[in-house]
């Protein structure tokens, strides 16, 4: 448990790296975004796939996981809505934009926690390793996120830093939670397998790609090209 703990709070710190260009760069750290979000969307589709689909229908049948991967994409969706009223224009200056859009990573991050403990409560040398470094990497442009609009609101590098790390608080807290339930009930393991996969998926399809596509499609497709091949050759060199 400790070391679950430790390493889904490591994802969470994970995030505080994206601050770093825009300490370093300042709001010209904006131009590298497509090319990051790119990066994080390869890396979740991947992770959901080889990560969670494959080992869940290994560990469960097909109706558990569709209905593990039904319950994730909806529970994406309502959280979507709930804060569509929320704008994601990082161009825009102001600690209000910041604050915004650190509650909408709030809200996304807690099934990424999800995935990363029923993972390693189901395997935590290879496939729990492999979500949590999946994770990690696409925490990156999420922090970069947060700290965008903190920097042209006048806030330190500390403090972008910082609010980009506690953006992804409720990872460690979701990986406890599904780590407990999935050691108490064997069976929910291919379910929440599935239930971390559909979330994580809508997330990547619906809100990271089409926001990065948008933005700059060159970029986007430079980052996917990158990271797809890179997170399979890791899964392969992991045995997941």
């Amino acid at each position: 448990m400790i070391a679950l703990i430790l390493l889904a709070s490591a994802t969470a710190l994970a995030t505080g790296l994206g601050a770093i260009p825009v300490m370093l760069l300042g709001n010209r750290a904006r131009s590298i975004v497509p090319l990051l979000l790119g990066i994080a969307g390869g890396v979740m589709a991947v992770a959901s796939v080889m990560g969670l689909i494959i080992p869940a229908l290994d560990r469960g049948t097909v109706a558990e996981v569709v209905g593990g991967l039904a319950i994730g994409t909806g529970f994406l969706l309502l959280a979507r809505r709930y804060l569509s009223h929320v704008p994601r224009n990082f161009s825009r200056s102001g600690g209000r934009t910041g604050l915004l859009v650190f509650l909408v990573l709030l809200v996304h991050s807690l099934p990424e926690g999800f995935a990363v403990g029923t993972a390693y409560e189901a395997d935590p040398a290879q496939l729990g390793i492999f979500v949590v470094i999946a994770i990690a990497i696409q925490n990156i442009p999420e922090g970069t996120s947060v700290a965008i609009p903190l920097a042209a609101a006048g806030a330190s590098g500390r403090r972008q830093f910082w609010m980009a790390v506690a953006s992804s608080v409720p990872q460690p807290i979701g990986a406890v939670i599904a780590y407990l339930l999935v050691q108490e009930i064997s069976a929910l393991l291919p379910v929440s397998f599935g239930f971390a996969a559909g979330a994580m998926l809508a997330l990547t399809l619906l809100e990271i790609l089409p926001e990065a596509w948008i933005e700059n499609p060159r970029q986007t497709f430079l980052g996917l090209a990158t990271s797809i091949p890179l997170m399979v050759a890791l899964s392969l060199a992991l045995g997941v």
